[in-house]
């Protein structure tokens, strides 16, 4: 294969594939791009697997009583007031609207055609990393960038609307976070980051192309929970923009503020990025989940049901407050939450009061500064987009001054586990265990997103449900009803939802399956870091291998 990298085939050996790639994306895992994963790989793993070894330094100290706290090492990062982020790039000014969701076809579609200001392909939590849904994924990808989307299911045809009066949003992606691997892909032996496997991918073949059509190659980077993963990313960026002859800031990277040490390094994280950084988003799903991962030792910190942990919190809306000072003093994007509702199509009733919490959520969200807000489906726009036109008359409200001067937020503010009027319910119990295994059960079928009660769950709020069982049943709460939260009494719940589920699911569920991953962990057996990284060997597809240099 000719190549304009002379030493293609150098870098390819000890490159394995370990599953089949489809003719569909026999164009997009072509040899050059798989020399420039295994580049990548080779530069940048040793820092990876040093900084994942750090993550578990760091939760042992936390499991002794060391509360995470704001740096004093880096302290005058926080208080030097004359580093700033880059000016906006192309596609980014405005993004009040953006919507979410996995990369299959008829998604991309969906969402480039939606009166939103961007789109985020998902290769994270609302994906299942199986070998066909990120193939599928990339290919996707690879025809949205050229505006070439054509799909039919079912008799029913699917195509991009090119109306040169429109906006197509602007296309971000979103790899995975540097916990996760990709098996199917080894590189001296060794599986791949699956962060670094999809960026550069998608980069590879993408990059110059977004450039042409009027934006660039836009990142969502998700689960850091250190300024040095940061870091490291804004090295691979810099290597992969000189690797194919980019203007270096070309790219940009959004960080989602979704892990609790991580909200005490937002200054540390753009400046880390500075030259790339995209804005931080409120990652509130994963943000719970790692408040309680982090601090899940300690009886102070128990949480009541998830559906009380609102953004009205304390402690969540301290961490709103805070993200949004530190973006516009750095002059970049506060990027806000999402909103997971899904229409209620048989109740009107219900449908029209669920649109006006949504509603109110986002007026919360704009009145605090932010400027944007995340969505899970395009019935959503309309209500959202209304909310955002009225109170956000600019593009951003990054110079905008706040309505209500910013007092600091301290540690304590961050901690504080405080919910007024919260509780733990049985009810919350059962929506928990439902919850979790039902998206577990799911996952295993290769099914990243799911609607429960008409809301769009995802591998966030699968981990808040498993998570908060846990943390219940290792302090012994009690329940508004005083009843002590057991092992016991827990697998009694777990039972007898389970049942329900199975006998409601069609034939072929693997309910069975996810009741043997979600059972200890909702006991307090054991403690997994991540569910997905529990799953998935499950959803691995390991066939003969394929000599990459042979490609």
């Amino acid at each position: 294969m000719a190549t304009p990298f002379p030493q293609t085939a150098d870098k390819l050996k000890g490159v394995e594939i370990l599953a089949p790639i489809p003719e569909k994306a026999k164009h997009i895992y072509n040899a050059e791009a798989l020399a420039f994963v295994a580049t990548l790989h080779r530069a940048f793993q040793p820092t990876r697997e040093k900084l994942l070894a750090a993550r578990k330094d760091q939760q042992k100290l936390r499991d002794q009583g060391f509360l995470p706290d704001f740096l004093p090492e880096t302290k005058y990062i926080r208080e030097d007031p004359t580093w700033t982020g880059p000016p906006l790039a192309r596609g980014l000014e405005d993004r009040r609207v953006e919507i979410t969701g996995p990369t299959d076809r008829k998604m991309v579609i969906n969402a480039l055609n939606s009166q939103v200001a961007t789109y985020m392909a998902d290769f994270e939590d609302s994906l299942t990393p199986a070998w066909a849904n990120i193939t599928d994924g990339q290919a996707n990808l690879y025809d949205g960038v050229r505006r070439n989307l054509t799909f039919e299911t079912n008799g029913k045809k699917y195509a991009l609307n090119l109306d040169p009066k429109r906006h197509i949003p602007t296309l971000i992606v979103r790899p995975r976070g540097w916990h996760l691997d990709e098996k199917h892909v080894l590189v001296d032996g060794v599986p791949v980051s699956g962060g670094i496997f999809d960026f550069a991918i998608y980069f590879f073949n993408n990059a110059k192309e977004t450039v042409k059509q009027g934006f660039g190659p836009y990142f969502y980077l998700p689960k850091m929970e250190h300024h040095l993963e940061a870091k490291l990313w804004n090295d691979i960026f810099n290597y992969s923009q000189d690797y194919i002859g980019l203007q270096r800031g070309t790219i940009r990277g959004s960080v989602l503020i979704e892990t609790l040490p991580a909200a005490f390094q937002m200054d540390e994280i753009i400046y880390q990025l500075r030259q790339h950084i995209g804005g931080l988003n409120c990652g509130r799903w994963d943000y719970i989940f790692s408040y309680i991962k982090s601090l899940r030792n300690h009886a102070e910190f128990i949480l009541p049901d998830r559906s009380q942990v609102t953004m009205a919190a304390p402690f969540m809306s301290s961490y709103v407050k805070l993200l949004v000072h530190t973006c516009h003093k750095r002059q970049v994007h506060a990027l806000g939450g999402m909103a997971a509702q899904i229409p209620i199509k048989n109740d009107e009733q219900r449908n029209k009061a669920a649109l006006e919490n949504v509603a109110k959520d986002k007026l919360r969200e704009v009145s605090l500064g932010c400027d944007s807000c995340w969505i899970a489906h395009p019935a959503l726009v309309p209500v959202v987009l209304k909310v955002f036109n009225e109170h956000m008359k600019g593009p951003n409200q990054i110079n905008v001054p706040p309505k209500v001067p910013y007092t600091p937020v301290t540690a304590r503010d961050l901690l504080s586990p405080y919910v007024p009027g919260g509780k733990i319910t049985e009810q919350g119990i059962r929506a928990n265990i439902i919850i979790g295994l039902s998206y577990i059960e799911a996952w295993l079928r290769d099914i990243g997103c799911v609607p429960i009660n008409y809301l769009m769950e995802d591998a966030a709020t699968a981990e808040v449900s498993r998570t908060q069982i846990w943390q219940w049943v290792t302090h012994g709460c009690k329940t508004d009803t005083g009843v002590t939260i057991t092992k016991q009494y827990v697998a009694k719940l777990l039972d007898e939802e389970y049942s329900k589920l199975q006998k409601a699911a069609k034939p072929g569920n693997k309910f069975k399956q996810a009741l043997k991953y979600f059972k200890p962990e909702a006991a307090a057996e054991k403690y997994s870091d991540f569910v997905t990284t529990l799953l998935y060997d499950d959803v691995t597809t390991i066939g003969r291998p394929v000599a990459a240099d042979k490609l």
